[in-house]
């Protein structure tokens, strides 16, 4: 039974270790909150199976002491084969921790790296929009400041609303071309 328990945890790891290379993929493509709450799930899975594995582990190395101990022997009568088994099982059970704890420290670091690049892309977003709302500012400042009510240049010229857009438009333009240079787009 237990050898079957420790087979049956190595074939659930490769099940989660599918699970985790299909979920990165994922992850590359779309960057949703979904993928990176899957790999919580199966992270919070792998706690478990580590919990129970070490929990197995006590009680092998317990059989193993009771086995060997010479006060307790006639208790549990093993076979040579059943001490066989015995230690091929310690030794599956300790494969199977150790592939717990690899998956869970990649699950961890590949949480850590996708949540980075969602982080990173959020701040291009933002980047990005505040260069665009300098730009779109520009012209609203220009036209706020021909539109009140005293004394400007060009108030008296027939083609004033001309002359204000290609002032707004070129500075807005040059202004887009040194935020272009600083690579804020």
């Amino acid at each position: 039974i237990l050898y079957k328990s420790a087979t049956l945890y190595l074939k659930y790891l490769r099940q989660i270790s599918k699970l985790s290379d299909e979920i990165e993929l994922r992850l590359r493509q779309s960057m949703k909150n979904q993928e990176l709450l899957q790999i919580l799930e199966l992270q919070k899975g792998l706690t478990y199976f580590n919990a129970s594995l070490r929990s197995n582990g006590a009680v092998l190395d317990k059989l193993l002491r009771l086995r060997s101990n010479n006060n307790t022997q006639h208790i549990i009568k093993m076979f040579e084969e059943d001490e066989d088994l015995l230690e091929d099982v310690i030794i599956e059970n300790q494969q199977a921790k150790e592939m717990v704890e690899m998956h869970s420290k990649i699950l961890s670091r590949m949480a850590d790296t996708f949540a980075s690049i969602i982080s990173n892309n959020l701040n291009l977003v933002m980047k990005f929009l505040a260069s665009i709302t300098i730009i779109l500012a520009i012209p609203t400042m220009i036209s706020s400041f021909f539109g009140m009510n005293v004394p400007v240049p060009f108030a008296e010229e027939p083609f004033a609303f001309l002359y204000i857009s290609l002032i707004a438009i070129g500075i807005a333009s040059s202004c887009a071309y040194f935020l272009w240079h600083k690579n804020m787009f």
